[in-house]
């Protein structure tokens, strides 16, 4: 591979100040997640990334990465894409329900509109088919002209990346199903092909009519014979896979929706990396009782161990993971405990993998923190308040905040609460107090010592504050975190039924037991440490 270019596109390099060190834990994530991919008419892989409203080109020789449309670009959360025989590149927009063309001029205009969870989709003699990946979803027939879409198939359950085949019929996963259904080229009855799965997300067909598939939850490539229905397996990687996509001579490459890591696989079955996995965030950061980090990466939670090394211990679609999460604190006895987009705090094991929910149908949860008495205190942005759980209650530590996001807890009790929306943290203490303002974006808090610390997303710096002096330092500039100078991503408002949103973006800090301070720089996709020089 050669070297990849950062997602996070700035000229200025981060810098620790006077008294401080700044080293990567882990490397820059090139994309944000991989899901749909294509070869495109110049031969490269072009690969969509839902999370970071991004569409990239990587060339399979050497691995080299180009973006084809940047985050805060016309194309908005794309999750799967299809070439016609002029050039055109139809591409689905999963959270902002609609299809978009973009013309080999560059120029994009809307060719669907009004489809939610708008998903798979493929080009078959410059016919287009598209579903919606909810429950309850639709599979259509497109065209680009901008005429209104034909319905060809509804009520399905889930279905993601689809394909026809060389029977003239349309392939796709039903995910809710854990099958791989078919209909035909006009509509109709839907009928079972594959069943007994493991989280089937995409299928393809080789030049020789096998039919292939990405199973999500096991890792494992499927080759399906059309004739007599058996199946082989391919080759078995990490589990996450997303899509995959085949050159006329059947090279295989494969995309991983949970770490963006895209690869070829070759016909022992081993992969040849092309994109190296990271993150998509990350979000929330905690630090264990025996150092290891953990990272709330939306649709994954990861730890990570001090030299670095990253592994997944839970992910969406695994049957045992709280939702899509965000904000993150260490609980007792190994638990964490979490906000999700739905709205849930939630204790969560990263090995044991069980589950308890503290709190249900809240409004846009960010930080929390775990109080001296174990009560957890949490920002509620949407709503604007700042939340105590107790025992199964909820009660309202202050109201009428511009997006509260990072929550941090003094030893005496003490609440810390960034308010994003006014660019200031304050302390809730019966009343609303300002600590210190004059900020940007304030998302990440945490206390080292005597001093608050604050992650400023829109001033691309980490600011101290002694608790004491209420003297102010800067700690760290240039940071890559939130979106890069002179971009404004767009809102990716979820999935209604499977990742509620808005999916704003929340970059967290954590603190040592040796007093480094980890930075989620969910701009570039790493995790920061900053210690004592």
């Amino acid at each position: 591979m050669e070297n990849q270019p950062s997602r996070f596109v700035s000229d200025r390099t981060a810098e620790a100040g006077p008294g401080w060190r700044l080293r990567a834990l882990t490397p820059p994530s090139v994309l944000f997640g991989a899901n749909g991919m294509r070869i495109g008419p110049d031969g490269r892989l072009y690969v969509a990334q839902a999370f970071g409203s991004q569409v990239s080109a990587v060339d399979i020789a050497t691995g080299a990465v180009a973006t084809i449309s940047p985050i805060g670009g016309a194309i908005v959360a794309p999750d799967d894409l299809a070439f016609d025989s002029r050039g055109a590149l139809y591409v689905t927009e999963v959270m902002s329900e609609r299809v978009c063309a973009r013309e080999p001029s560059g120029q994009t205009r809307i060719i669907a509109d009004q489809v939610p969870g708008a998903n798979g989709i493929t080009a078959w003699r410059d016919r287009l088919f598209m579903d919606e990946c909810r429950p309850g979803g639709r599979l259509f027939e497109l065209f680009p002209d901008g005429r209104a879409p034909r319905q060809l198939a509804d009520n399905l359950p889930l279905p993601n990346a689809l394909s026809v085949g060389p029977d003239g019929k349309i392939y796709f996963p039903a995910i809710g199903a854990n099958e791989i259904w078919r209909i035909p080229l006009d509509g109709g009855r839907p009928e079972r092909f594959a069943g007994d799965l493991a989280v089937p997300t995409a299928v393809k067909f080789d030049s020789k009519g096998f039919l292939l598939s990405t199973q999500g939850r096991s890792g494992e490539i499927l080759r399906i014979d059309l004739q007599s229905g058996d199946k082989r397996v391919v080759a078995k990687v990490r589990p996450g896979l997303d899509n995959l996509a085949l050159t006329p001579d059947d090279r295989l490459f494969v995309s991983h929706f949970v770490d963006g890591g895209v690869a070829e696989i070759m016909a022992n079955g081993a992969e040849r990396l092309l994109v190296p996995a990271g993150f998509l965030g990350p979000m929330g950061l905690a630090c264990g009782a025996d150092g290891t980090i953990y990272a709330a990466d939306g649709i994954s939670m990861a730890e990570v161990t001090s030299d670095g090394a990253a592994r997944r211990v839970g992910m969406l679609f695994d049957g045992h993971f709280p939702g899509f999460v965000r904000g993150l604190t260490a609980g007792a006895n190994g638990n964490l405990v979490v906000t999700t987009s739905a709205g849930d705090v939630t204790v969560y094991h990263p090995e044991t993998h069980e589950m308890a929910v503290l709190a249900t149908g809240l409004n846009e949860l960010y930080g929390l923190a775990i109080a001296p008495d174990g009560d957890v205190v949490v920002s509620e942005g949407g709503d604007g308040r700042v939340l105590e759980v107790s025992g199964g209650a909820i009660g309202v530590l202050a109201r009428g905040l511009a997006r509260p996001t990072g929550v941090a807890i003094g030893a005496g009790g003490e609440v810390y609460v960034s308010e994003s929306g006014n660019g200031r943290v304050v302390q809730i203490n019966g009343g609303v107090a300002t600590v210190i303002d004059g900020l940007v974006e304030p998302q990440g808090l945490a206390i080292a010592g005597e001093e608050l610390l604050v992650l400023d997303v829109g001033a691309h710096a980490l600011v101290g504050v002694s608790l004491r002096t209420k003297q102010r330092s800067t700690i760290a500039t240039n940071l890559p975190v939130g979106a890069p100078p002179g971009v404004v991503p767009k809102l990716l408002l979820g999935i209604d039924g499977l990742l509620p949103g808005p999916l704003r973006p929340f970059a967290g800090l954590a603190v040592g037991a040796d007093g480094t301070v980890f930075i989620a720089a969910d701009g570039d996709g790493s995790i920061l440490a900053l210690s004592r020089a």
